[in-house]
């Protein structure tokens, strides 16, 4: 396992992670056997690609914001939160994923947590999560973040609700 060099957090889109985004998308990519040509543009352009994904965007048809989890110049992951639900609630508040190179080492865990925070700050008090079935790691996730199911979506998906935690 490979420590950190300061503890990872979720932050903005940011050019100063280019090298360690797209080689880590790229591993990611190439571990789940999908295509890797979107990186191409990604990094002859990497600042309008970064400008792409800053501030709040309208997403699947809702205000939502993206979040990158690093820790210095390295990207670790990324996290989407949809600031309300679509109409057929299908993806909920939170998405995320962790680069194969970083999985595996809690870092998904803690970015559920940092997320579940910034939607408390959002007036989000339960946030919805969407898991494939076969999932395991997400599904470790989220219970390890106090997940409560609640059946099935129209996709196939598991439904999870998780109280967001006071903000003071």
């Amino acid at each position: 396992m490979i420590d950190p060099p300061v503890a990872p957090a979720l932050c903005h889109p940011s050019t100063m992670v280019k090298t360690s985004y797209l080689v880590g998308e790229q591993a990611d990519m190439l571990h789940r056997g999908s295509d890797t040509a979107w990186l191409r543009a990604a990094s002859r352009d990497f600042g309008g690609f970064v400008a792409d994904r800053v501030g709040i965007r309208q997403r699947w048809g809702v205000p939502s914001e993206l979040f990158w989890f690093t820790s210095g110049e390295y990207y670790l992951g990324s996290l989407v939160i949809r600031h309300r639900l679509t109409d057929d609630e299908g993806g909920g508040h939170i998405g995320y994923h962790v680069v194969y190179p970083w999985q595996r080492q809690g870092h998904a865990t803690q970015m559920l947590r940092d997320a579940l925070l910034k939607c408390s700050a959002l007036g989000i008090e339960r946030a919805l999560l969407t898991i494939a079935p076969g999932n395991a790691a997400s599904l470790t996730v989220v219970h390890r973040n106090g997940g409560v199911a609640d059946g099935m979506n129209d996709e196939g998906e598991l439904r999870f609700w998780i109280d967001t935690p006071s903000v003071s």
